[in-house]
């Protein structure tokens, strides 16, 4: 009889552990920032701690400068290298970026030759179209060099080297130029070369999860009138990397969140979020008779990750 409960007990145990074990998961974060800063820190020890999967934030030089100012294809290098040394990754794992860290995340999964498998892709207001101006910053020291840097052609060599955001701004009435000039985000949309290893890559996410404003919608070429939704893109019709093939299968999912930039609610993290970072959730969604893709099914959730004493901010630094 003893021995037939200790039976039990380690079959219910080891039942247990198999159910809630999660792969561990790695964070980017975004433009001036760093790890070490109290928000990133807190929010990847919380989703850890929900999870009871092990979370890292991916810091890559001197994170509040080389943001700035070290371009990503040297940043997607960096992170990639690190990636690799860290051998609890080995299995596979899921990735977090928020704002510009998706720019470096993405990076990774299109670009790192033989990296740990990544299994879900969490984008928390990423800028995967591009933008039409550079981020405003403020008036810091590195502020107002990046100011000067842009008094210059945007396009250029120079400033390509040299400013990072130039890497993913995107001026829809000069696309030749941005298409010629700009190094990093025509070659990781697939724009002008269609690499079919990045396609391969990143379509073999299990899931895309895109929290607003990430959602890939964009101006069309020549005009700032209107933003297109992601599935009129010529991205999403012509598939350069996967985005459509991953739609179809089920494995885009579209939340809209309340807030501004990088705000986001404590509940909505937990319904949002946690589910991709557990192995064993799913979450309800719906889908659009419009777009095909697939969306949220309740917005309900007010309480702003910025509300004094009850929730955490993600970043230090707001343009």
């Amino acid at each position: 009889m003893k021995f037939t409960l200790i039976l039990i007990n380690f079959l219910l145990f080891t039942l247990h552990s198999i159910t809630t074990y999660s792969l561990p998961f790695v964070v980017f974060h975004g433009i001036s920032d760093k790890c070490s800063n109290g928000g990133i820190t807190h929010f990847t020890e919380l989703l850890s701690n929900w999870s009871g999967s092990s979370g890292h934030c991916i810091e890559i030089g001197n994170g509040e400068w080389d943001s700035w100012f070290m371009p990503f294809a040297k940043q997607v290098d960096i992170a990639c290298q690190k990636l690799k040394k860290m051998s609890e990754l080995s299995e596979g794992y899921n990735m977090i970026g928020l704002s510009q860290g998706n720019m470096v995340g993405r990076g990774v999964i299109e670009f790192c030759d033989d990296g740990p498998p990544v299994r879900n892709l969490i984008s928390l207001a990423g800028p995967h179209a591009g933008i039409a101006s550079i981020p405003f910053c403020g008036s810091g020291i590195w502020c107002i060099l990046a100011d000067s840097l842009l008094k210059l052609a945007i396009y250029s060599n120079f400033i390509q080297a040299h400013l990072a955001p130039a890497g993913y701004i995107k001026i829809p009435t000069d696309i030749a130029n941005y298409r010629k000039g700009c190094k990093f985000l025509p070659v990781l949309n697939n724009e002008v070369h269609r690499n079919s290893t990045y396609k391969k890559r990143f379509a073999s996410l299990e899931n895309l999860v895109l929290i607003m404003t990430s959602w890939f919608g964009y101006y069309p070429d020549g005009s700032f009138t209107t933003v297109l939704p992601a599935h009129k893109t010529k991205l999403y019709t012509e598939d350069w990397i996967g985005l459509k093939k991953l739609d179809e299968a089920g494995k885009v999912k579209l939340f809209k969140v309340c807030g501004s930039h990088l705000e986001i609610s404590t509940s909505e993290i937990k319904k949002n979020i946690l589910p991709y970072l557990l192995d064993n959730v799913s979450t309800t969604v719906t889908k659009s008779r419009s777009s095909g893709l697939l969306w949220p099914s309740s917005f309900d959730d007010e309480e702003k990750i910025l509300t004094p004493a009850k929730t955490i901010s993600l970043r230090s630094w707001k343009f």
